[in-house]
């Protein structure tokens, strides 16, 4: 009989569970204020105490979200069997949007799996490496190639990006210490805004996104893959030729010529030899997918989860991915499951009322302005606020829905509340290294300091909501959303 012994604190945080436990039990004994129900008031208090375990990293997201589960169906604050007036316990798991975003991340796998990524990574590095700035626009272009089947900013700039840039920094000597500044100091902080930019354009390159879109499609505003798409391409592709080069000029590489650079990457891709059989069939059916997804709901009445479905099961029966690797995909199963029951509480505080009062108090206190000053206030908040947040989707559940209600209670155009907040969400994700994304990793590999990354971001923040909102305000007003 082998002897085995269980660490019972292993996966949790004593002291932030503790807070979550005494802030939620704070709210629910407080006086219900007016206009709200015992059970509206009780999933605020829930839905509090699990934000607050998800941000204090009480344990593991999925282990939070399944506490409060088993406790809304408990307290009846969602019945297994909903009446008229409630939310059922387990409605998020029927949502398609959590199916969607799960198959992408299957399908994500593929792309790493394969070597695809890898490989188109090295091929814009070997077009354009050849000086640093030619490097950080490699790279530009190959995480926007691949951010739409890969809906994981740490996926690709972490699993795809980073060892990239690391081999670049080796190849000139530049180390942590003296030598940061030659090139891995500014191509890593430069690394983690393209893939900020990258997962803003796409519906499918952040976990984070189809949450907004199902959040937006609760107060009646319908985002479907094209429509995220096509208003963030202008401000997208002008944030991809801006910005970093506003980094290279404001926290520029003491290395400004890499001839090394473009060779290394060409001798690489010979290394790995000829687009092999399964490259081909994932490349192919990525071009299928995205016109799937760009025209196939419009013109074939194919919605986009049917679509992932469609890629996904080529990938089973040509057998580049099999059975296997699908159930053995943990973090896409992890992200599925937290991501049901986020939807479920969200949808709950809609429906019984709370997000309606909170947006009230929050479009009462800034009513006294017009529209547009009112949104830019709230787009300021909701944007700086991400620096007490280490989790975009603790961001976007606690915020989002309750900002966009109040947007449009002082009377803002609902299609550019929603995605003006939407695109918000994720380029904050860019203003501190552990907001979410490759940021732990790239900070993680030592060549900047916190005062250094924060610096950096913040002034490249200002000119980032200049881009979305100046220039993607005009071209949003192009598409008729204002």
């Amino acid at each position: 009989m082998s002897n085995t012994t269980v660490n019972v604190k292993a996966g949790f945080e004593w002291k932030g569970l503790l807070i979550s436990i005494i802030v939620g039990l704070g709210i629910y004994f407080c006086p219900i204020p007016e206009g709200l129900s015992p059970k509206a008031w009780g999933m605020l208090a829930l839905f509090v105490a699990t934000i607050l375990a998800i941000i204090t990293k009480a344990m593991p997201m999925g282990a939070a979200t399944l506490v409060a589960l088993v406790i809304s169906g408990v307290t009846g604050l969602t019945p297994i069997k909903a009446g008229k007036d409630d939310v059922a316990m387990l409605s998020g798991f029927a949502n398609s949007t959590i199916w969607l975003i799960g198959i992408a991340m299957f399908l994500s796998r593929a792309v790493i799996k394969t070597g695809l990524g890898h490989r188109i990574a090295l091929y814009f590095i070997s077009k354009f490496g050849n000086r640093m700035m030619g490097v950080a626009y490699g790279i530009a272009l190959a995480d926007t190639i691949i951010a739409p089947g890969i809906p994981s900013a740490s996926a690709r700039g972490g699993g795809i990006m980073y060892p990239i840039m690391q081999s670049i920094a080796d190849t000139y000597d530049s180390k942590p210490g003296p030598t940061a500044r030659r090139a891995g100091a500014f191509l890593a902080i430069v690394v983690s805004q393209i893939d900020t930019i990258a997962c803003t354009m796409f519906l499918t390159a952040m976990a984070g996104n189809p949450l907004i879109a199902e959040l937006a499609g609760s107060q009646g505003i319908e985002i479907s893959w094209m429509t995220w798409f096509l208003g963030a391409l202008v401000p997208g592709i002008i944030s991809l030729i801006v910005l970093p080069y506003l980094v290279y000029l404001i926290y520029p590489p003491e290395l400004k010529s890499t001839p090394k650079m473009a060779q290394m990457a060409k001798d690489e891709l010979q290394k790995m030899g000829k687009m092999s059989a399964a490259e081909w069939i994932l490349a192919l059916d990525f071009i299928l997918l995205l016109l799937l997804w760009t025209v196939g709901d419009l013109y074939f009445g194919i919605p986009a989860t049917v679509s992932a479905f469609i890629g996904l099961v080529i990938l089973l029966l040509s057998n580049i991915m099999t059975w296997k690797n699908i159930v053995e995909e943990t973090t896409a199963w992890d992200t599925m499951f937290w991501f049901a029951v986020l939807v479920m509480m969200a949808t709950a505080l809609n429906k019984y009322g709370v997000i309606s009062w909170i947006s009230t108090h929050i479009s009462s206190s800034i009513s006294i302005f017009s529209w547009p000053v009112a949104f830019t206030i709230l787009v300021l908040v909701y944007f700086y606020t991400r620096y007490f947040f280490a989790s975009a989707m603790a961001h976007i559940s606690a915020m989002y829905l309750a900002f966009l209600a109040a947007a449009i209670a002082v009377g803002t155009p609902p299609m550019l509340a929603a995605v003006g907040l939407g695109y918000t969400s994720t380029l904050s994700m860019s203003l501190t290294q552990y907001a979410g994304g490759p940021g732990p990793a790239l900070f993680g590999s030592g060549y900047n300091t916190t005062g250094q990354w924060w610096g950096v971001s913040f002034i490249v923040s200002i000119a980032s909501l200049i881009i979305w909102f100046g220039v993607g305000g005009l071209w949003m007003k192009m598409l008729g959303w204002w």
